[in-house]
């Protein structure tokens, strides 16, 4: 097991990829001479040749349409989108197309794809390069969403993506790239597909994924110095969600407190409550909770684009409000 950051997960995955399946190449904008727009591809091109780091032009919907034939065609590609807020260009071709190909060719048509890309805020990148539209793709049928939050997932999601005979989106969230962590390389330690209980507690559920989950942990220490105990459940998986996780740990604590950087309206967040309403109505002892992004395009100016997003003290006083509350 070595400490290394999160781009360099994610940089040893591709490399390992890269290395052990001639059928792996990956493709996007400035993946190759410029090493990504995150560094996560520094080097790749110098040791694998540009036929399997290929830089593309500026077309989303182009180059992720060409990865869609080319896994059609028993190649496995791995497609990197600079943002999220750029694979809107995409839609198309991953919702109408890598979505579909299965369940229209009656199981005679698999697509083998991996897309990879930046989402959340905390970069001060504005409006354009900084939403959280996870939820937008966990959506849709015929897809599988991965969102990592730690360090060896960031690294495992590639591997596990890539050996999943149907199209895998892979959220890795932007300011995550420089947080350190432990890796552990060989097989992954915990399927993708399960979320994880990333602490232990008994007073309340803080449910969470990628981005938020640094902050949910950070908030849980300072609960636990209050006397509360959160127990925080990393989702991982956001299509499929691991209901028998989540609805086992709200069962456990009789509260839940969902964190999600994404929009409160139609967000993820409304989703998973309506589950655990579902699924675990009768073990409650309050309301669900939420912590969410604000409603406005995420701003530019450092102290507004903090006051946009779920912070430690928002989920904090969030927690303690609904331990305060009794049933």
């Amino acid at each position: 097991m070595t400490r290394t950051t999160y781009r360099e997960g994610i940089r040893t995955a591709l490399r390992t990829a890269l290395h052990d399946d001639p059928r792996v190449f990956l493709m996007g904008e400035d993946v190759g001479k410029y090493g990504g727009a995150y560094a996560c591809s520094l080097g790749l091109l110098e040791d694998f040749g540009p036929e399997r780091v290929r830089d593309t032009p500026l077309c989303e919907s182009t180059f992720v349409g060409a990865g869609i034939g080319a896994a059609l065609g028993g190649m496995r590609p791995i497609v990197e989108i600079m943002t999220v807020n750029f694979s809107l260009l995409a839609l198309d071709q991953i919702v109408n197309n890598a979505a579909t190909l299965r369940h229209m060719s009656a199981g005679q048509f698999a697509v083998p794809l991996v897309v990879r890309m930046a989402t959340g805020a905390g970069r001060q990148l504005a409006a354009q390069h900084s939403h959280s539209l996870e939820n937008w793709y966990a959506h849709v049928p015929g897809i599988k969403v991965l969102a990592s939050g730690t360090v060896q997932d960031a690294h495992d999601f590639v591997l596990e993506a890539l050996a999943d005979p149907d199209p895998v989106i892979v959220f890795e969230h932007q300011y995550l790239y420089a947080m350190e962590g432990e890796l552990e390389l060989g097989p992954a330690r915990a399927s993708p597909w399960r979320a994880s209980v990333r602490r232990a507690g008994a007073d309340l559920s803080v449910i969470t994924y990628g981005g938020s989950l640094p902050k949910a942990l950070a908030a849980a220490e300072a609960l636990e110095a209050e006397g509360i105990r959160a127990e925080v459940v990393d989702l991982r998986s956001l299509r499929p969600l691991d209901d028998e996780t989540i609805l086992a740990s709200v069962r456990k604590t009789h509260r839940a407190l969902i964190v999600d950087e994404g929009w409160r309206t139609g967000s993820l967040s409304g989703e998973l409550a309506t589950r655990i309403m579902e699924g675990a109505f009768y073990d409650l002892d309050g309301p669900i909770a939420r912590v969410c992004s604000a409603e406005v395009p995420i701003p530019y100016a450092k102290h507004l684009e903090d006051e946009a997003l779920p912070r430690v003290e928002t989920i904090v006083a969030r927690a303690k409000e609904l331990v305060a509350r009794r049933g």
